[in-house]
């Protein structure tokens, strides 16, 4: 039986905030403060997904609002401080990320491109949600007990269905207790635990195999 893997869709929210390209900037600044967000998505049509407007593209207008930009690196942003509308402000094309995505991808997009929030589009651009970085840590609430049944299925008995292995969950740190005689599978075992969704940590308390972290 293979892990169970979450997906963007699992744990994003499904009622995005979102704004047109007519939108003005007091207007996006109020919906951030009331919404508690600091990205929101801008829209045109029937809801595709044309940009982004964050609060980093809103900064300029007071970062520039008395002094001209010094660096050429601040060329773009200071074109920024005169936007009024969306459009003039947003950074496009947007940052997105499909329903089906893994959690580790749209964490590796945010790294990559330094945002907090992502827009989920399906296959033609429309909006279906957006994704945060605290919605990723989402997983980190599962129960002990729910992630060691994950892997009591989904790893060993997958792996070593003839042998007794006892994992044990707190606060989402695996240990695996027990006696393997064929050690390579140690670390193919410890892969396949991280691998599961909640799992902060795998320590292997092994008969014969010194006690840690793996």
């Amino acid at each position: 039986m293979p892990a169970f893997r979450y997906t963007v869709s699992d744990v994003m929210t499904h009622t995005a905030v979102a704004i047109g390209r007519e939108a003005s900037y007091k207007e996006i600044v109020e919906l951030m403060d009331q919404w508690k967000v600091s990205a929101v998505p801008v829209l045109e049509g029937e809801g595709r997904v044309v940009g982004v407007v964050s609060e980093a593209d809103l900064l300029p207008k007071e970062e520039f609002r008395q002094d001209d930009p010094q660096l050429p690196g601040q060329l773009d942003e200071a074109s920024k401080a005169g936007g009024v509308l969306a459009e003039e402000l947003m950074s496009s094309p947007a940052v997105t990320v499909h329903p089906d995505a893994t959690l580790a991808e749209a964490a590796r997009i945010m790294a990559r491109k330094h945002v907090k929030r992502l827009p989920v589009v399906n296959g033609v651009g429309m909006l279906e949600g957006v994704v945060s970085r605290s919605d990723l840590l989402k997983v980190f609430l599962r129960p002990d007990e729910e992630i060691a049944e994950e892997i009591r299925v989904a790893v060993l008995a997958e792996l070593a269905p003839s042998v007794h292995l006892q994992a044990l969950v707190k606060d989402g740190v695996v240990t695996l207790r027990g006696s393997l005689r064929d050690r390579a599978l140690v670390p193919l075992m410890a892969h396949s635990i991280r691998a599961v969704e909640g799992v902060v940590d795998v320590r292997m308390e092994l008969e014969g195999q010194p006690a840690g972290a793996v």
